[in-house]
């Protein structure tokens, strides 16, 4: 991909997690969505049997894992769900 990095949202959900995450925790999401906003398909699919689903990813690194969508119109990612297990 060449050009300008996705911008990142969180859905309100979302929002509400990573608030309550610890900091280490926090900045190695942002470290995946730097990674995802850079190459937004260069995650997994969310589920690799909807061919029409292509646009929802699912980043994991150790206990975290963010599942978020490409809004390829607006250039725009949204983090549609966080889950720390720790």
């Amino acid at each position: 991909m060449t050009g300008q990095p996705y911008a990142v949202r969180f859905s309100a959900p979302a929002a509400k997690v990573l608030d309550t995450l610890p900091e280490h925790v926090e900045d190695t999401a942002w470290d995946v969505l730097d990674a995802a906003a850079a190459d937004p398909w260069g995650f997994r699919q969310w589920n690799a049997d909807d061919p029409e689903g292509e646009d929802v990813r699912y980043a994991s690194v150790g206990q975290l894992s963010l599942t978020y969508w490409v809004n390829r119109r607006l250039r725009r990612l949204t983090v549609l769900n966080i889950v720390w297990l720790g």
